[in-house]
């Protein structure tokens, strides 16, 4: 096969979705609901696969009414959820854990052929639902409160934490089941009901993940109805989480501008914005890097999910010393990278989501190539197959770049990778920190001074920093967010379940005397045969 040619299997929903979607239990839910797969034509919901740009599926979009309704419903759950022990909540994620490693192959190939990503991304996305089922099912034996020192004599304070409620999870098409899962798991044993919105470009591994959902609480039983459910639409569906006064947490994933639109939404009626935003991830490749190490972290970090993720490195920022060598390495790697059906051993690059990314892209190389980049890759690459046209391969973009141009500070969500040179560390991080998102970022050193360096308060400004890794690829042991245009949210590991709970202070007085903090005296004349503050108690 000729590097720039794709050669494609057809493909059809009865021979390749149909049998995934039965084994995982989508067939099961009723065929009357929101969400139903149909092959009607009359169908509101199309969804298309962008391996081949053909439609796969259509479906039923849930109606306005019906996400009150769901939403109504998951309240009422709630009220019945948070009363469960947090331990019986964990039996309910370890089920769903169970159930998601069953269906871990067709649910992973699913995610493939509804996303484009490559089958070990499809698999390995699953993975990640599997281990955060893990850490939350154990983080309900560990859900703490601390005992604080009060000044108070014969008192006890301490904090408590309590299920906050609905949260509504928008999820994006990249990671359309992963993202929903660092949410729900830890939402579920914090004892809230979760409302999801997937992106309408991915909505199929919603439904499966859904039927897998309802097989775990069928096994575990008691489960509230209502306590988990899919809304299937666009824009509206998520609007209605963002104004519902029932939503007590909005988790949404996606662009800057998304985030603008929301955060002051949710503002207005005080309700809490989980959000999870832009990110021009960029890498610092020192002197004293091991360049193989780094070519590999780089070309993983760069062309995985066809840079289609928000941990992307978007930016490469090189020692002028290894710039030569590292850059004509890359270059070589960038033009013979394997870019194709995602289904087929050996793809490393998938397609993009749509026409609308790829007329991105091109517009964002235009734009460096005018102001004198040289650019090794971009082109769309030829398809053969039925049906083909209508999707969009193209070799990833190496750029080079002698500024951070406004392009390079802003970021296209595509396999574009801009690179820079410079003499001092200290002008690296000015480069690395000069634009608005702040997700991920990453050193390549064996100088424990230039790692220390990029760690510290005046180096990385990213919520996530790393030293001789790329700037994807996190656990879920972490928890995972950023700064600045990023939107601030963790979710996943660490105490991110804190954020869907809710902390109370208490103070109990086991003692015989009324004393007021900060010292206040606030004395009143007592009834006859009454007591006083600080007089003992009559009895």
């Amino acid at each position: 096969m000729a590097l720039n040619t794709v050669v494609l299997e057809e493909l059809s929903l009865l021979e390749e979705v149909r049998p995934l979607l039965a084994r995982l239990g989508v067939e099961e839910m009723s065929a009357n609901a929101a969400g139903s797969v149909s092959q009607s034509s009359a169908a509101e919901l199309e969804v298309r696969t962008p391996i081949t740009g053909q439609v796969i599926a259509r479906l039923r979009e849930t109606s306005e009414s019906e996400a009150q309704e769901a939403i109504e419903t998951a309240y009422r759950a709630f009220l019945v959820w948070r009363n469960v022990p947090p331990p019986r909540r964990g039996e309910l994620v370890r089920a769903l854990g169970e159930e998601l490693r069953a269906g871990a192959a067709d649910l992973g190939r699913l995610v493939t052929l509804e996303t484009g990503k490559i089958l070990s991304e499809g698999l390995g996305e699953v993975q990640e639902m599997i281990d955060i089922c893990g850490f939350a099912a154990s983080l309900s034996r560990q859900l703490e409160g601390r005992t604080i020192a009060s000044e108070r004599a014969d008192h006890r304070m301490m904090e408590t934490w309590h299920p906050l409620g609905v949260v509504g999870v928008i999820s994006a098409f990249n990671f359309p089941v992963a993202v929903w899962s660092w949410n729900a798991a830890l939402a579920l044993v914090c004892g809230d009901a979760v409302v999801w919105k997937p992106s309408e470009k991915a909505p199929l591994t919603a439904l499966a993940v859904q039927a897998l959902f309802l097989r775990a609480a069928a096994k575990v039983g008691g489960v509230p109805e209502g306590l988990c459910s899919v809304l299937l639409g666009g824009a509206r569906l998520g609007e209605l989480l963002v104004d519902s006064p029932r939503i007590a947490l909005l988790s949404a994933t996606g662009s800057t501008a998304m985030g603008r639109a929301v955060g002051p939404r949710l503002a207005r009626r005080f309700a809490r914005a989980l959000l999870e935003l832009g990110g021009n991830n960029a890498a610092i490749v020192c002197p004293s890097a091991d360049l193989d190490l780094t070519l590999r972290a780089v070309a993983f970090a760069a062309l995985g999910t066809a840079g289609q993720r928000c941990t992307t490195l978007r930016r490469l920022i090189v020692h002028e010393s290894v710039y030569e060598d590292l850059i004509s390495r890359l270059q070589q790697v960038y033009r013979s990278v394997a870019v194709g059906d995602p289904r087929a051993a050996g793809t490393l690059v998938g397609p993009l989501i749509d026409e609308r990314s790829f007329a991105a892209m091109q517009a964002a190389l235009q734009e460096a190539r005018s102001a004198g980049a040289e650019i090794t890759g971009g082109e769309r690459i030829e398809v053969e197959a039925v049906g083909g046209e209508a999707a969009f391969y193209v070799r990833p973009a190496l750029v080079e770049v002698a500024a951070q141009l406004p392009v390079v500070k802003r970021e296209t969500f595509a396999p574009i990778l801009y690179v820079l040179k410079y003499r001092e560390l200290e002008e690296a991080i000015a480069l690395h920190n000069d634009v608005s998102q702040g997700l991920s970022s990453s050193i390549f050193t064996l100088n424990m001074r230039e790692a220390e360096r990029f760690l510290s308060a005046s180096g990385s400004d990213c919520g996530i920093a790393n030293v001789n890794i790329g700037t994807s690829g996190a656990e879920i042991g972490g928890a995972f967010g950023g700064e600045k245009e990023t939107g601030g949210g963790r979710e996943s590991g660490s105490d991110a379940w804190k954020q869907y709970m809710r902390r109370a202070t208490n103070t109990i007085n086991y003692g015989t005397r009324l004393p007021l903090a900060q010292g206040v005296s606030f004395e009143i004349e007592p009834a006859e045969g009454g007591a006083t503050n600080d007089s003992p108690n009559p009895e």
